[in-house]
């Protein structure tokens, strides 16, 4: 069959991974006694509670709720997320620096188009967020890969002898997606200050923020009077308020930028989903208790992982914090070949790091996986470490 046009770009892109995952599962029969035990994609699986459905239910009966919003989002949430943010953070961020976006992947988008054009290139720690590499890719925008080392942690002074006159910006997640690593006051600041020395925009992802170990402000980059220079603050409500295919997202950044982003949101999607706009208002000003629960039981689960994984013999927990336990196996078989195995043969759906990273990287991305453990109870975790013990390549 003939087709017309296809982008080189797009071409270039890598299919989405999460989906050629579940690819694995077609043709396969899962035992009675050993079900499917999905741990392969970061989101809840339950869920909103009663009590936000109700408020979201609510919300469908108001008129205003059917027609389009503002491009930039709800007065009312953005003034709501500015006023949280700045008493978190100890800084001072005015409503018209809050955009509210369909997901956080489309604050990415929206961002990266305000920032480098094709050619340009940004610094990308590797392993990455497998979507933020297929917009990079896609928007024709080099990627400068950053390796982790110890901790799983970028190195400052490594990221800036990749920069030259073509970066435009430095991408960090923190707790990280894949390997869950939160990145310590210190180390952001450092970025901060080389995206400071090098006019560069330094965007940090906090979708996982509310799962931090550490309460409090994970960092203090919104302190200085100066943070709109450089920092773009990236968030999502879909793991926080189980608001996942209601995509809500937000990006904090310069009122200038904001200008330039209301272009590419305008074009794209024209306005956010208004019931997930009011769902995410309402989170925020009413379940700040039952959101420090679900933190609660999801360092529980971490602890049971890093637990686990201390005792099960040839593995190495390379990181672990918020939704992901980030492994090396034992193996000597690509990583790609283990994650599909263990589906056929333990009912387990797992990522491999040939998804995080380029094959061939030091043979890293062979030996690694990213297990996304917040979608397994403690039960199921149990279930986990007894397949992955009895798993044999």
């Amino acid at each position: 069959m003939t087709q017309g046009p296809i982008s080189r770009t797009i071409a270039k892109t890598f299919s989405p991974p999460v989906m050629e995952a579940r690819s694995w599962l077609e043709g396969v029969t899962f035992p009675p006694d050993r079900p499917l035990l999905n741990l392969s994609q970061a989101a809840p699986v339950d869920p909103p509670t009663a009590e936000l459905r109700a408020a979201m239910v609510a919300a469908v009966a108001q008129d205003d709720s059917h027609i389009y919003g503002p491009v930039m989002g709800l007065p009312a949430l953005r003034t709501e997320i500015a006023g949280q943010w700045s008493a978190l953070y100890g800084g001072d961020i005015a409503p018209d620096q809050v955009a509210i976006t369909s997901g956080c992947n489309q604050a990415f988008c929206a961002v990266m188009s305000t920032i480098a054009s094709a050619g340009d290139a940004v610094i990308l720690p590797t392993p990455w967020y497998f979507n933020h590499k297929m917009w990079l890719d896609t928007a024709g925008v080099e990627t400068r890969l950053l390796p982790c080392g110890e901790g799983m942690f970028p190195d400052a002074d490594a990221a800036r002898a990749l920069i030259d006159d073509k970066v435009k910006a430095i991408i960090l997640v923190t707790p990280n997606n894949p390997t869950g690593a939160e990145y310590p006051k210190g180390l952001l600041n450092a970025f901060m200050d080389i995206a400071k020395e090098h006019g560069l925009a330094l965007i940090v992802d906090e979708t996982y923020r509310d799962f931090h170990s550490q309460s409090g402000a994970p960092h203090d980059l919104f302190t200085a009077t100066d943070w709109p220079d450089n920092l773009v603050h990236l968030y999502s409500f879909s793991k926080v308020f189980r608001l996942t295919g209601h995509r809500v997202g937000a990006i904090v950044a310069s009122t200038d930028r904001l200008a330039e982003v209301e272009k590419f949101l305008d074009s794209v999607a024209i306005c956010p989903n208004q019931i997930g706009q009011k769902a995410a208002l309402y989170g925020l000003q009413n379940l700040a208790g039952w959101v420090a629960e679900q933190r609660d039981e999801i360092l529980n689960r971490r602890a049971i992982c890093e637990e686990g994984f201390a005792k099960l013999a040839g593995w190495k927990l390379l990181g672990s914090g918020a939704y992901f336990a980030y492994v090396e196996h034992p193996y000597d078989i690509p990583s790609d070949q283990v994650a599909k195995m263990l589906v056929q043969q333990q009912s387990l759906l797992i990522l491999p790091g040939t998804m995080f990273m380029p094959a061939g990287t030091d043979g890293k991305a062979e030996k690694q996986l990213r297990i996304a453990f917040a979608n397994a109870d403690s039960d199921g975790l149990s279930d986990m470490f007894r397949r992955l013990k009895a798993f044999r390549p």
